[in-house]
């Protein structure tokens, strides 16, 4: 199974230059929240391998960090994997179902293996059909490394976060992602213009012969040239250029028969790329301390719970 790219070492010296102390145990990696009030941390490991965790390593570096639980978020197996029962079976044996998930049940994987003609034409007709449309009306779509195009990446992210109500990250998070990752040679922009006009900017990450697909965005202008279509494409093919044997999108709506879900309309767009919908395994939590965990479990439930009403 391969090590998902929030577990990377890419990952941990961008969480340590962004201030979020990260913490490395073997194979997994955590970072470490204070938690309000009180002189306790509280741990948050994603997208995690259950085969790499060492329960009683982990459970020494907590106690040595002062945390009360470790939050395992969405572990990195799909429920249809012949994996998936002897993976959670190691969680059931020493760990909690979480009450929540911080990242995205559900996702689309794209496999890169296949020519790219089969790619092409294994997308959705009205995806092939928005390609050829968004070429013909001249939109262009290169890509970058250059700092110079992190604003207007940034700010069609942005853009994007205040129309779909997401919560965006901030500029200063955004860019120290942005130059890790691009200076370690696996990070960079594709960006589709429209007469020198930014329209469409996806941040695309390789990693470990998988290409990423963590953030982008689109203005509201010019939509129906289709250029996130196009984007998409040439993101498929450069993921095969770079010799990458995946596109894992990142996340998608756990249902995709549930049209009220917020992130329908993203995944529906992801889904006509013909990617394979997947749900991964559920979230747990590797608690040290009950009664700390508890509550605070209940005070963030009830965060959240404000910050969503507040969209």
């Amino acid at each position: 199974m391969a090590r998902h790219v929030l577990q990377s070492e890419l990952w941990e010296k961008f969480k340590n230059s962004y201030g979020t102390p990260a913490v490395r145990v073997g194979n997994v990696l955590y970072t470490k929240h204070k938690i309000p009030f009180s002189s306790d941390f509280y741990a948050y490991s994603p997208r995690v391998n259950p085969f790499d965790i060492d329960f009683d390593r982990v459970k020494a570096s907590l106690e040595e960090n002062s945390c009360v639980a470790i939050h395992f978020d969405v572990p990195n197996v799909t429920k249809d994997s012949s994996d998936s029962e002897r993976a959670i079976n190691i969680f059931k044996d020493r760990c909690s179902p979480s009450t929540r998930d911080e990242f995205a049940k559900g996702n689309f994987l794209l496999d890169l293996t296949r020519p790219e003609e089969e790619l092409l034409n294994n997308m959705h007709k009205k995806h092939r059909y928005n390609v050829k449309y968004a070429q013909g009306k001249g939109v262009v779509v290169r890509q970058s490394t250059d700092d110079a195009d992190f604003d207007i990446f940034y700010n069609l992210y942005s853009e994007t976060g205040g129309r779909a109500k997401f919560f965006a990250r901030s500029k200063n998070y955004m860019e120290k992602a942005w130059r890790t990752f691009r200076d370690a040679g696996c990070g960079r922009f594709v960006i589709a213009e429209l007469d020198g006009k930014p329209l469409t900017a996806w941040l695309l990450i390789n990693y470990d012969n998988v290409l990423y697909y963590p953030y982008g965005g689109s203005t509201n202008e010019d939509r129906n040239v289709q250029s996130s279509c196009l984007v998409g494409w040439e993101a498929i093919k450069l993921g095969k250029k770079l010799g990458c044997t995946l596109f894992d999108m990142w996340g998608a709506s756990e249902d995709m028969s549930n049209k009220s879900d917020p992130y329908f309309g993203f995944s529906l767009f992801k889904e006509k790329f013909g990617a394979k919908h997947v749900v991964y395994i559920p979230s747990y939590d590797f608690v040290l301390n009950a009664s700390v965990y508890k509550l605070f479990t209940a005070a963030n439930a009830f965060r959240w719970k404000l910050l969503n009403l507040l969209r």
